[in-house]
């Protein structure tokens, strides 16, 4: 090649986005069995190519488990306020219309806004978050401090 090609360049145009407030609301809605996965961010970010990477490399793996979907807070800022969405890259759960609480030693628990550190990680929290949320949990606890990673 004449040029490097940049990690996680196109990661993003593998995974659904969703286009309106209407579309997230009908996903969050609408599954029953899955959790659903929102990445709120911009394609172009950073900090979202390298989890939109993670998110591309685990969708197969949690695929019976989490519905995957990136939206745009510029496109859809109908969250911004309500999700407190100021960092560049946030990760949301729901279940069955309910956002999930999770606790991973970071003190916030109804997002996480930095990028997980491998895709084994991801599909850990994945497989956690899944398995708390059937059982009627609001607040799933991590089974490792992710505090002293990051």
């Amino acid at each position: 090649f004449w040029f490097k090609p940049i990690r996680g360049w196109a990661m993003a145009y593998g995974l659904a986005h969703l286009h309106s407030a209407w579309a997230v609301e009908q996903v969050v809605a609408g599954e029953e069995s899955r959790i659903v996965l929102l990445r709120f961010g911009h394609d172009y970010d950073p900090e979202c190519m390298i989890m939109d990477e993670l998110l591309l490399e685990a969708q197969d793996a949690v695929n019976t488990t989490c519905q995957i979907f990136l939206v745009d807070k510029k496109e859809v800022p109908d969250f911004n306020q309500q999700y407190e969405l100021y960092d560049p890259c946030t990760l949301m759960l729901f279940f069955r219309g309910r956002h999930l609480q999770l606790e991973l030693g970071m003190g916030d628990r109804y997002k996480i806004t930095w990028p997980l550190g491998s895709t084994k990680e991801l599909i850990e929290v994945v497989e956690a978050v899944h398995r708390g949320a059937q059982q009627g949990r609001d607040l799933i606890v991590a089974s490792r401090d992710h505090s002293r990673h990051y």
